[in-house]
């Protein structure tokens, strides 16, 4: 039998990295294995984390929280994993170069969000361009804001954003019908609907512009946020071992010990509730290792 570790984390993002570090000063075992193209990788800027006032990407944060993990011995693997199974004790978790083997499985893949494939939008994120009211709704307040989106959702993140803001503009991008109840409300608070999709974004570097629509109409802004749904959940390993999920694919997992139905898996981050927090994420994350580490004593 090949090497086993004490735990394989299956995501390097936000929760993975702070359950790889806990485990890590538990002096166990640990390969975190990442795909390295997670949400964190995507943010140019989180505002509400405890210690950055000012702000700090998710590539800052990736860089410093693996540095720490591998300080304290933790592996890391740029891969991506194709399978996970049960054998005998121990998990096996095959992935496109290799296979490997652990007496604990952490599973924190977290979530693929649906962005529009505007390239110029990309350096915008976080910065300029957000996806969480909960997180940057604060960024916004009492400013011009564009919401670019798709029928009601898109809807619904306008009208979501009036607690900060009423300048607000919808371009529905995506073309799907809008409620009637909501574009009621859109028109009750003067919030125009733009139904033409977008032909071009107009940024500078990391600051948007504005949108020029199919029709050559510009609509200038220097905020925006995104709300398309249709984000995929990446729960597809944790269905592979039999492990519940609710009817929105996220995994089901115990309150205290973040541990599934299934024995020795653990979940943590937004595979497990969208909460879209940083700082949610490194709690679970912390707490899904806490346990694990108790559950290898036991062992």
């Amino acid at each position: 039998m090949n090497h086993i570790f004490d735990c394989i984390i299956i995501g390097g993002g936000i929760a993975g990295l702070q359950a790889a570090i806990q485990l890590g000063r538990y002096n166990h075992e640990v390969l975190v294995i990442d795909k390295e193209d997670g949400r964190s990788t995507l943010c140019k800027s989180y505002h509400n984390i405890l210690g950055y006032p000012d702000g700090v990407s998710g590539e800052e944060l990736r860089n410093i929280g693996r540095q720490q993990a591998e300080s304290l011995d933790v592996q890391f693997l740029k891969d991506s994993v194709e399978s996970v199974k049960k054998v005998d004790s121990f998990f096996s978790v095959k992935t496109v170069k290799d296979t490997f083997s652990s007496r604990k499985l952490l599973i924190a893949t977290g979530v693929l969000d649906h962005i529009p494939p505007l390239q110029e939008l990309f350096p915008c994120l976080g910065v300029s361009v957000y996806l969480c009211p909960d997180c940057d709704g604060y960024e916004v307040q009492g400013k011009k804001t564009v919401v670019i989106g798709n029928g009601s959702v898109g809807a619904n993140m306008a009208i979501t954003l009036l607690y900060w803001t009423k300048e607000l503009i919808y371009i529905n991008h995506g073309g799907e019908e809008i409620e009637k109840n909501l574009r009621e409300e859109l028109s009750k608070h003067d919030i125009p609907i733009y139904e033409q999709t977008i032909k071009r974004v107009i940024a500078k570097g990391p600051e948007i512009r504005g949108f020029a629509l199919e029709n050559d109409l510009v609509i200038e802004t220097n905020h925006s946020f995104i709300a398309f749904g249709g984000n995929k959940v990446r729960s597809d390993l944790a269905v592979q071992l039999g492990v519940e999920v609710l009817d929105n694919n996220h995994i089901k997992v115990h309150p205290r010990t973040k541990m599934t139905n299934i024995e020795g898996v653990w979940a943590a981050g937004d595979v497990v509730a969208h909460s879209e927090q940083v700082t949610i994420a490194m709690g679970e994350g912390s707490q899904a290792a806490i346990w694990i580490h108790k559950s290898l004593l036991k062992a």
